[in-house]
């Protein structure tokens, strides 16, 4: 198959539904580079083009989606999973992935991980340092102020808004440009809807909450030990 330039996979599923491993599955088909929040962290001009689009609403007419995705071959994963759309038709010839988990299972591991790391860091520090607060920002108003509406905490409420995003991306992506998947399926779905060879050894299955949890863990002593140090010493001073 022969693909023009620009996106040519967009990734409508939310975060923490096998978004890493089809990141990595997609290089290994040769669909490199593959947009992921993993691009965003690190970059000024990403996270100033991805806040920039949260906050205040960018009209997608007039988004530099060419510029924010150049050298770009797919994207998955917030935040670009968040406006699958308006991708879709700036780019209609792309083939459109919906990455799908047990809902219980994909809840408990955006608390565990993403959300409670949206929120490691206390606010008046964020500010302190400008990359880290714009990443933040864009975070906050991008998912859990904007597909959440700011109620992730209520169970019910988030495992609603993904049924009714899944609901969503079936209705309205087109038939034929769309592959709902769960990484458990293996290489055989994915290589038939790209209409590429399958590669030999297993499907990647990146595992990354191990990690997260680490990050948490390792955080909340750097961040705290030194508060509480100052604590003590302030109480040793005034008792």
């Amino acid at each position: 198959m022969l693909w023009r330039m620009g996106l040519q996979v967009i990734g409508a599923g939310f975060g923490r539904t096998g978004t890493s491993s089809l990141k990595a599955a997609l290089k290994q088909l040769g669909f490199s580079k593959c947009h992921h929040m993993d691009e965003v962290m690190p970059s000024r001009a990403q996270a100033r083009y991805w806040l920039a689009l949260a906050e205040r609403g960018v009209d997608s007419s007039d988004f530099g989606w060419d510029e924010i995705f150049e050298g770009f071959r797919a994207s998955c994963d917030w935040p670009s999973s968040a406006y699958w759309e308006e991708l879709h038709r700036h780019y209609p010839e792309a083939r459109i992935i919906l990455t799908v988990r047990d809902e219980e299972r994909w809840y408990d591991s955006c608390l565990e991980t993403i959300y409670t790391l949206s929120f490691l860091v206390p606010t008046w520090f964020v500010r302190m340092i400008p990359p880290l607060d714009r990443i933040v920002r864009m975070v906050m108003a991008t998912v859990w102020d904007g597909v959440f509406h700011g109620r992730f905490e209520d169970r019910e409420y988030a495992i609603e808004i993904y049924r009714a995003h899944v609901a969503y991306v079936k209705a309205n992506a087109p038939p034929d440009k769309l592959l709902v998947f769960e990484a458990k399926q293996g290489w055989e779905p994915l290589c038939e809807f790209l209409g590429v060879p399958i590669p030999e050894g297993s499907y990647p299955h990146l595992n990354d909450s191990a990690r997260f949890k680490w990050i948490i863990r390792v955080g909340r002593t750097v961040i705290w030990l030194p508060l509480v140090a100052l604590g003590l010493g302030l109480a040793m001073l005034l008792f």
